[in-house]
């Protein structure tokens, strides 16, 4: 296994899906503190593996010398969070519709209409000199935990 680095609100990990289970344990002890609900918990959750899982997979094409550096900022009323690749980026409106008729029984194409579904806010960030920046926000809601 190669080196994983952790600082406080920050990891960088191999572009291996190994380390998947890594991120959700780092992103969940981040969590932790801000007394999320289950709902909230769970959009997150699959938010990010859906993210990391697709810059391991599709910007860094599984290179485990290239890394994924994931960055989690929390206040009182969002969370934030960052990730980065080093792959070449992509054509973001060159992606195909995934609820057109054509592509609904594709088991491929549905990522980033689950995050724009689940989070409030996706951002992305094509750097100039290689990778690709997602910008996840969830917007915390004070309700009674479910």
């Amino acid at each position: 296994m190669q080196k994983i680095i952790r600082k406080d609100n920050l990891i960088i990990i191999p572009s291996s899906l190994i380390y998947l289970a890594k991120v959700d344990d780092f992103v969940e002890k981040g969590l932790k503190k801000l007394g999320l609900n289950k709902d909230q918990l769970a959009d997150i959750a699959i938010s990010v593996t859906e993210v990391v899982n697709n810059a391991i997979v599709h910007g860094n094409k599984n290179n485990p010398q290239k890394k994924v550096t994931l960055r989690l900022i929390t206040d009182e009323s969002s969370i934030k969070i960052e990730v980065e690749d080093e792959g070449k980026g992509f054509d973001l409106d060159a992606l195909p519709c995934p609820i057109t008729e054509e592509n609904l029984l594709k088991e491929v194409g549905r990522g980033i209409f689950i995050l724009r579904s689940l989070m409030d806010k996706v951002d992305f960030v094509f750097k100039k000199e290689g990778g690709t920046v997602v910008r996840l926000v969830k917007y915390l809601k004070k309700d009674k935990k479910t």
